[in-house]
């Protein structure tokens, strides 16, 4: 009978693969978004626009994100390091969306706050303790 020894996974690890999963959820609508399925709302006007790249771009970026979260789940070393340089990836990528004509602040507010969010969490010390980075 072979026995399994679970992972022990602190709170701020779980904590982590949570938010990862809904920044793959932002960065789904994002493309839904490029793709002119979901409009942008700018106030009361609904503007819906296609742009190949951009959906790759964010595609791309969900594929990403859910395989982080798998490996955030398992508590994989390298989880760590990779998630804070998607993060900061994500928010540059909200931030020069808001300076084209794709996105207005106020569509990038909430997925940059909470990228700002996952990165601070991050950088916490009992977050890099349980990854073995500090």
């Amino acid at each position: 009978m072979a026995t399994t020894t679970a992972k022990h996974r602190p709170f701020g690890v779980t904590l982590l693969a949570i938010l990862a999963g809904i920044a793959a959820l932002f960065a789904a609508i994002y493309a839904l978004q490029a793709l002119g399925i979901i409009p942008h709302f700018l106030g009361p006007i609904a503007v819906r626009s296609v742009n190949f790249w951009n959906f790759l771009m964010w595609a791309l970026l969900v594929w990403v994100y859910v395989w982080l979260v798998q490996m955030l789940w398992n508590v994989n070393p390298q989880a760590w390091l990779f998630l804070v340089v998607i993060t900061i990836f994500n928010l540059i990528l909200g931030f020069v969306s808001t300076l084209g004509s794709q996105a207005t602040i106020s569509d990038a507010s909430v997925s940059m706050g909470l990228n700002a969010i996952i990165l601070i969490y991050c950088m916490l010390p009992g977050v890099k303790r349980a990854f073995g980075t500090d």
